[in-house]
């Protein structure tokens, strides 16, 4: 049974002026998820920033996210990094903090033969009870999961269900999906590939966009779910120029300009992460004004 289907955010972690983290503000994105419809949570991703928190912030972070969420959508933790053994701690802490879901990246920097990623995800996944998805966004960690070894993943270790797919190759993910029937669910990890991959038996989408968008993101899925395709590809070309903007810099660059444009108080990143440039930042506003979002 899939984790969840439809749109799940990748949140963003807003931080304080002196880069503490702002629960208040937190919060408030949590509850404008819940209204939104928004299909689950995934917190400690990317998006979230994790890469420049502490493990003990990442913890906190996750614990008031389940305490908040409260059941009413899957809440499904990052956990994943290139330490086999950090990865294992940080995954058995967030099980037992009662997340629903686990989303596990590919070891960025080491370069992992095939094998070792087959390894790395085993060692993580024998180490707790809950599903995992596995992450693939080879831009960002230099690290390709290819077809036959996710799939391979999937038979071989049961709590292993889905795959967040962002190599931003529609040929290899049509691969996958040839290979994956009945053994691994698909989420689109880019949103600008969300009806593409959807129409090559994806079940959903982990999403930037739903940050600011979660209603027309769950829609864009549940319509094409639902058989209301043309319905689908209208919300994906709406959003277009916006999901364009959103990843105009590196993510969550310019999603926590949008949400700090938007009333939302993200607050500023941490380095290395730096602010959206000011042209950039224009356009950005332009695109929301004109999906009347800010």
């Amino acid at each position: 049974m899939a984790i969840f289907k439809g749109a799940g955010v990748a949140l963003v972690t807003p931080f304080h002026e002196d880069e503490s983290i702002n629960y208040k503000a937190l919060e408030r994105l949590i509850e404008g998820q819940m209204e939104g419809h928004t299909d689950a949570i995934i917190v400690c991703g990317t998006t979230g920033e994790p890469a420049t928190m502490t493990e003990e912030e990442r913890l906190s972070v996750i614990d008031f996210v389940v305490k908040k969420v409260n059941k009413r959508v899957p809440v499904i933790a990052g956990t994943g990094c290139n330490n086999n053994s950090n990865a294992v701690v940080m995954t058995k802490a967030a099980e037992a903090l009662g997340v629903d879901g686990l989303l596990v990246v590919t070891p960025y920097y080491n370069k992992a033969t095939q094998e070792g990623l087959f390894l790395h995800y085993k060692a993580i996944a024998d180490a707790v009870k809950l599903p995992i998805i596995m992450y693939n966004v080879p831009s960002r960690t230099g690290c390709n999961l290819l077809p036959e070894t996710a799939v391979r993943i999937a038979k071989e270790v049961p709590n292993v269900v889905a795959i967040k797919e962002a190599c931003g190759n529609i040929a290899q993910v049509a691969t996958l999906a040839s290979l994956a029937k009945g053994v691994l669910d698909i989420y689109s990890g880019n949103d600008d590939e969300i009806i593409p991959i959807l129409s090559l038996g994806g079940i959903g989408v982990i999403s930037v966009l739903s940050n600011i968008a979660p209603k027309d993101t769950h829609d864009m899925v549940m319509e094409y779910l639902e058989g209301n395709r043309e319905r689908a590809l209208e919300l994906q070309l709406a959003y277009l120029d916006i999901i364009h903007a959103l990843f105009c810099e590196v993510n969550p660059i310019p999603v926590k300009a949008a949400l700090n444009m938007m009333g939302y108080e993200a607050g500023p990143l941490r380095l290395p992460l730096t602010e959206l440039s000011g042209q950039k930042k224009e356009v950005l506003q332009q695109e929301l004004k004109e999906l009347h979002l800010c």
